[in-house]
């Protein structure tokens, strides 16, 4: 009995994972407002009923796929980490690495969140969420760094700054239309944090 519960557990885990996978490439591609649940029902090769049976609708599968994305990152842990540097220049550039891992793994998905808070109730509030977390997160930071910040830098215009430069619209700019590496986006980065907020 246990060993059959396993089994369903794996096969509902794998069929959620395949409507995902459709979903991801329907919403890039074709935005998410045009993308039906019956198209990601075809391009999954999965009967609609059992999406629906599945998730509920393309915002709760929306939500699995970036918190799924989310949870390979571990932003969490890695943004202690970057408060746990003693050099201040050194947490910062762990910052950088942080949203760039981010964006390069997931900006598909923040493109599509930006497009569905537009629409969907739902999604927006899961932004305004995401955005309040994000920024409490740059606070914990600038905070820690407050005694290194440069002269005429408050907390809050350190908060500012540091949002300001990490919008994914910049990220966009610079590696989707420009053609940089993600690697220069995230020296640039941790320059410009280091530059803007420091001595």
């Amino acid at each position: 009995m246990v060993v059959k519960k396993g089994h369903r557990q794996r096969q509902a885990m794998a069929t959620k994972a395949q409507i995902a996978s459709a979903a991801r490439a329907l919403f890039a591609g074709q935005g998410y407002v045009a993308t039906t649940i019956a198209a990601i029902a075809e391009s999954a090769d999965i009967p609609a009923p059992t999406i629906y049976s599945a998730f509920g609708g393309k915002a709760a599968i929306l939500r699995a796929i970036a918190w799924g994305i989310a949870d390979t990152l571990d932003i969490d842990r890695a943004h202690e980490e970057a408060l746990a540097e003693p050099d201040p220049r050194d947490g910062l550039r762990r910052a950088a690495n942080i949203q760039r891992r981010q964006f390069e793994q997931m900006y598909d998905v923040i493109d599509i969140y930006q497009e569905a808070a537009r629409t969907d109730p739902d999604i927006a509030r899961d932004m305004r969420t995401i955005a309040a977390n994000r920024e409490r997160a740059f606070r914990r930071h600038v905070e820690a760094i407050a005694a290194h910040l440069a002269p005429g830098v408050s907390t809050d215009d350190g908060v500012a700054i540091y949002l300001t430069l990490v919008l994914p619209e910049v990220y966009r700019t610079l590696v989707i239309e420009r053609g940089w590496t993600a690697g220069r986006y995230e020296n640039w980065l941790a320059d410009a944090l280091i530059t803007q907020l420091l001595p």
